[in-house]
């Protein structure tokens, strides 16, 4: 079996920002620890929920720099290096290494659309490139492009490629990776978590982690015991903070409005071509909280 070097329940953080733009270095060690005090084992820093397509290189090594000290080995810390380019993951990968990270997020190369020849290509690059290990991250609805099975199974023989965060809405497709390889699995949809874990996946990639940390974890604790009964009652609880959060405008837009809602960083300012959330959807967003028992 694969030993996990990621941690179980994650969420893609927040990279946050004051009100000029800049990173807020105050708000993300708050973020840090707020997540680290609810539930979690391990953090995505350079993420998309982190905004990594607007950060520059200094600023997204800065932040994985920054979140390992927070941490300080409470939780392990995968740093995002995936591009259209593969030099620059490359590139990425080992400034990574230098800033502390315990492993990387590898997304499918956007925008070029290469053949899988070239996705397999792409990836053992970077993946040969470094001594940490790496989750692919299936996210084709961003990307434009998803990772095919047999591309996967391929990837899987790489020793340093051992998980998939999985966006990719296709659990059978999952389902029949999972048994044919030992990828961890982690869902990276917060909509269909509870489905993935109930077919082998070992944990989630999550936006909605911000604010509902604990939950994740008891859910996650409840399918490990075979408590189906409870799992789905959290589930099901979680539904209007899910859909308030993921459904609304976007999720890096939304769940910076709901840190500052719950007070843990001082700013929502995200970076265009993102824009904050309206006066309707931030009352979305709380009637959401509120109604998932998160406030």
């Amino acid at each position: 079996m694969t030993t996990n070097p990621f941690g179980r329940v994650i969420t893609a953080m927040v990279t946050p920002m004051r009100a000029d733009g800049s990173v807020d270095e105050g708000g993300l060690r708050a973020v840090v620890e707020h997540l680290i005090a609810n539930g979690h084992d391990g953090i995505v820093v350079n993420g998309t929920t982190g905004e990594s397509a607007t950060l520059t290189d200094d600023e997204s090594i800065g932040a994985i720099r920054l979140a390992k000290e927070v941490a300080g080995g409470r939780a392990a810390i995968t740093a995002g290096v995936g591009s259209n380019d593969t030099a620059h993951s490359i590139h990425m990968a080992a400034r990574a290494v230098e800033a502390g990270a315990d492993a990387l997020l590898l997304v499918m190369p956007y925008y070029n659309k290469p053949t899988q020849a070239g996705v397999l290509a792409h990836c053992r690059a970077v993946a040969d490139s470094t001594e940490l290990p790496v989750m692919l991250y299936d996210v084709p609805h961003r990307t434009g492009l998803a990772f095919a099975s047999e591309t996967l199974i391929e990837l899987a023989e790489h020793p340093r490629i051992v998980a998939v965060k999985d966006a990719k809405g296709d659990l059978w497709a999952s389902t029949k990776v999972m048994a044919a390889t030992d990828l961890l699995w982690f869902s990276g949809d917060d909509v269909v978590s509870l489905a993935h874990w109930a077919q082998g996946a070992v944990g989630v990639v999550s936006v909605v982690g911000h604010v509902a940390g604990k939950e994740y974890a008891a859910m996650l604790a409840a399918v490990d015991a075979g408590d189906l009964a409870t799992a789905r009652e959290i589930h099901q609880r979680l539904i209007p903070a899910v859909d308030a959060i993921m459904s609304t405008s976007q999720g890096a837009i939304m769940v910076k409005a709901a840190l500052v809602e719950l007070g843990v960083i001082e700013s929502a300012f995200v970076r265009l071509p993102l824009v904050e959330s309206p006066p309707e959807h931030l009352e979305i967003l709380r009637t959401g909280l509120a109604e998932a028992g998160l406030r």
